[in-house]
């Protein structure tokens, strides 16, 4: 059984590279199983009872509580949306329970990112009234206790409080591998369970529903309960099981039977699979290798349930591999239900139930916000429970939109991860990118007001800000008439979204047209395709208001052979791939998400040999750590050149002349084991980039340009200059080069000022 465990994982490492060829469907938001009967049953934990099968995975709350760690306003309106939106089950996101045990959860002054239950009394009232605020909707909640982060905390506790972040054994730190965790001691992790013990009774105590247990993704939790994190040979908790049983024990002890109690868990780390080799040569992955297998963690489930767990959610892998826990916009909808197919098939063959003698729901998850989707995987008994984390931010609205039959009206997840995920990572908190209003739901309401006067407005540019300018013009209840000079709306959104891997961007335009369309009697509203305007004919209109949203320009480098006709741009190959049919080998020159993304295109689509060049020292730097894991990983696997450190010099025409650093100083351009931090973090023991510079010759029949972009800002400056208006805006890559996230975040915030 161990063996066919294994295949299953190989199989599915090895599909999610080019799994669009018929290894998995890519969805829309179709209606073909409506009205969703098994989507809005309703399902018993332990004691409670859940109004219907969808749940909210843990995503936010990360600084968005105050300073003593209570649920602070924005928090609180953050959940209160969702709940409002009609999800059956909230989880809250991480609240550590081994403050000044874990020393990666405080930062200077003895601040956190995260919320906390522990500190005091005070921060008790802001739990009771998110639980209230939850119980008004007819919602249910759970919090999420996590032992802590050990080896996937933030290093820098070693820098600003002198103190070694922590971990089961002696394991690098994730962020920095050159910085040790200490070996906690057999004590503190007794502390640790007592503490959560108490955590869950004040939960208990504060109305919240259950407890929910982090145990996944590599974070503490999981390095005391996996081999692959815990060598202990001496001491109660060498015995791995012992730390997550002995803390449902006490969970149980605080807060009596009725309480419940769920766990998250990956079925396995897929170390070995996604690594192969590499886990016996590289440093930073050699200690991991002897992980948890399959079985090992089917009867570990099994003895958390005879301890008193009521549910699980489950997955595959962690921080090492962080695509795998956080699936990206480039893999696969409903790539885990084999997994939760898995577990469920195990607890029917082995008749586990729970203490109260109930089946043991088993929650399922990656990328399932698509009801057709979540509801055939519950009729085909896949799993019993569907979590949704980013779908729900995307469109809080999404359960009860569904319900209705509402599907068009479903604002998709685009999965970008810019905004939920890389935005906290930067130092920010979870927003969305398509939703503005996600994480600013206490300042911003639901409902868009009419404006005090009625104005004239131009918008100029049919991408994502434009059209979520005008969309919300025609709320406050403007004129407004939307100028594209293209013959079809959606700008960046069409290249953007062409490559097969890129469906959401390509659903989320759909959704932006329908939103369109549904304008196209109002009398408020003109769109004008195929028109480019002229400053004289803008004045001539007399608009009390001209929004810029025209985009940016492709940047050429000053390279010898630049105007070659074997150089294209990226963009204009994701319009038209027929445009390099001829070549069989191109070099794509820019190592950013574009240039990465194209290259993924040309290799698994068309089936081209692709080398990616990059002057800086990483691909797809400022990108979420999952998205570029994913990307990266599986370009290695179709043995695309990725050179980093590398300057083009010159184009030919038949191959690129370029200066090579291959110093062994520069960093491995395949490395997705690690993360790029932040430049404001200072990397102790690091290395400077030494220069050992060689000529090379790349053969190339095309050369594929993603050189990045300027903005093209002149007509609005010109706009300015001749007084096209009493007020003239420029919002998205026109104002600054950047992403669906800001620009659709600067298209509502100015649309509600006018």
């Amino acid at each position: 059984m161990s063996e066919d465990y294994k295949k299953v994982l190989e199989k599915l490492e090895n599909s999610f590279g080019d799994w669009f060829n018929g290894k998995f469907d890519i969805p829309e938001m179709t209606d073909e199983f409506y009205p969703y009967e098994n989507i809005f049953s309703p399902i018993q934990i332990n004691s409670l009872k859940v109004k219907n099968r969808l749940v909210m995975a843990p995503m936010g709350n990360i600084s968005m509580a105050d300073e003593t760690g209570r649920p602070s306003e924005k928090m609180l309106s953050y959940f209160n949306e969702r709940a409002k939106g009609g999800v059956g089950l909230i989880t809250t996101g991480l609240i550590p329970t081994s403050f000044g045990i874990d020393n990666s959860l405080s930062e200077k002054g003895d601040f956190s990112i995260f919320p906390r239950i522990d500190r005091s009394r005070t921060v008790l009232s802001g739990w009771r009234n998110l639980t209230s605020m939850c119980h008004a909707h007819g919602s249910k909640i759970f919090i999420q206790l996590t032992p802590g982060m050990g080896r996937v905390g933030n290093p820098q506790c070693l820098v600003n409080n002198h103190k070694f972040p922590v971990s089961a054994s002696f394991n690098p730190n994730f962020y920095m591998d050159k910085i040790p965790c200490k070996r906690l001691s057999d004590k503190s992790i007794d502390k640790i369970i007592k503490n959560t013990g108490q955590a869950a009774a004040d939960s208990k105590s504060a109305n919240i529903d259950g407890v929910y247990l982090h145990g996944h993704e590599g974070y503490l939790m999981e390095q005391l309960t996996n081999t692959a994190f815990n060598r202990r040979k001496i001491g109660k908790y060498s015995d791995w099981q012992r730390f997550g049983i002995d803390m449902i024990k006490e969970i149980r002890r605080r807060c009596g039977k009725d309480y419940p109690i769920m766990y998250r868990i990956d079925l396995s780390l897929v170390l070995n699979e996604t690594y192969k080799d590499k886990m016996d040569t590289e440093k930073a992955l050699k200690k991991f290798k002897n992980e948890r297998t399959i079985s090992e963690t089917l009867i570990y489930m099994k003895n958390l349930v005879k301890a008193g767990v009521d549910i699980f959610d489950v997955d595959l892998g962690c921080y090492d591999n962080w695509w795998l826990p956080h699936p990206p916009a480039t893999m696969p909808s409903g790539c885990y239900l084999e997994i939760s197919k898995i577990v469920k098939d195990y607890f029917r063959k082995e008749k586990i139930v729970s203490n109260k003698g109930l089946d043991i729901p088993i929650v399922a998850v990656g990328k399932l916000g698509y009801p057709d989707l979540a509801e055939k995987a519950l009729k085909e008994n896949k799993c019993d429970m569907v979590m949704l984390g980013r779908p729900l931010l995307a469109d809080p609205e999404l359960p009860n939109k569904a319900y209705k039959g509402d599907l068009k009206e479903i604002i998709p997840c685009i999965g970008c991860q810019e905004a939920c995920i890389n935005e906290f990572i930067e130092g920010g908190h979870p927003q969305c990118a398509v939703n503005p209003r996600t994480g600013f739901e206490s300042e911003l309401d639901s409902e868009i007001k009419k404006a005090d006067k009625q104005k004239r407005v131009a918008v100029i540019g049919a991408g994502p800000g434009g059209i979520v300018s005008a969309l919300t013009l025609l709320k406050r209840g403007h004129k407004v008439d939307l100028y594209e000079k293209d013959d079809k709306v959606g700008g960046m959104l069409i290249p953007g979204g062409s490559a097969k891997i890129k469906y959401e961007l390509k659903n989320y335009l759909t959704y932006l047209k329908h939103r369109l369309d549904k304008h196209k009697d109002n009398k408020n509203f003109n769109l004008y395709l195929s028109t480019y305007v002229e400053i004289e004919k803008l004045k001539s209109k007399d608009y009390d208001v001209v929004i810029l949203a025209t985009g940016a320009k492709q940047v050429k480098p000053p390279i010898e052979g630049i105007d070659r006709e074997n150089v294209v741009f990226a963009i204009d190959v994701l319009k038209d791939p027929s445009i390099v049919n001829k070549a069989d080998s191109i070099v794509v020159v820019g190592g950013g998400v574009v240039g990465c993304e194209t290259a993924y295109f040309l290799n698994y689509e068309l089936n081209k040999k692709v080398d990616v060049v990059e002057m800086s020292p990483y691909f797809m730097n400022h990108t979420c750590t999952a998205n570029r894991g994913h990307v990266i990983h599986y370009l290695e696997k179709s043995d695309t050149k990725l050179h980093n450190c590398t300057k083009l010099k010159k184009i030919n025409t038949d191959s690129v002349d370029v200066e090579k650093n291959i110093s062994k100083t520069v960093p491995n351009p395949y490395n997705t084991w690690q993360p790029i931090l932040p430049e404001n973090i200072e990397i102790p023991f690091s290395k400077e980039i030494e220069n050992k510079n060689i000529d090379m010759n790349i053969k190339a029949d095309m050369v594929v340009l993603s050189t990045g972009i300027k903005s093209d800002n002149m007509i609005y400056y010109n706009c300015v200059k001749e007084h096209v208006a009493k007020e003239v805006y420029n919002i998205g890559d026109s104002n600054i080069p950047a992403r669906v996230f800001e620009a659709v975040t600067a298209a509502y915030r100015k649309a509600l000022t006018i």
